[in-house]
């Protein structure tokens, strides 16, 4: 899977946004706990012949409410998947590069965010080399 820079650069706001969108949904969920009844009335028909219609009264949830936090909640786990998808594919076209220094560099700086200095220290590379690597790997 051909992954470019900018989409590895998405990464890490792709986990914050993954953050925000599971608030989203508990603050979601905790509306739906808090959704008023109201008394409605279903149509059916008695047990015994004649079967005449008859009206029965039941509790419901406000429908309007409900269906507008059932929509919202639907839209925030659609995009809960895709941004998922989207980080997941991040970390296996990482896990995929066969050199291990490589990996360590994509690692550090695309999922944990450290620059190429902080990079090159740590590797004990320069700051250049390190560029280097990644534009190898990138433009493959």
């Amino acid at each position: 899977m051909p992954v470019d820079r900018k989409t590895l650069k998405q990464y890490r706001a792709l986990k914050k946004e993954l953050v925000l969108i599971d608030q989203g949904i508990e603050r979601l969920q905790e509306r739906a706990k808090n959704i008023p009844t109201v008394m409605g009335k279903v149509t059916g028909s008695s047990h015994d012949w004649p079967y005449i219609e008859t009206h029965y009264p039941v509790y419901i949830d406000e429908p309007k409410e409900a269906d507008e936090i059932d929509r919202r909640l639907r839209i925030k786990r659609l995009r809960q998947e895709e941004v998922s998808r989207l980080a997941t594919e991040i970390e296996e076209f990482i896990a995929e590069i066969p050199d291990s220094v490589d990996r360590q560099i994509f690692e550090m700086c695309f999922l944990q965010g450290k620059t190429h200095r902080e990079i090159a220290e740590t590797l004990g590379y320069s700051r250049g080399r390190v560029t280097q690597r990644i534009s190898e790997i990138l433009k493959d």
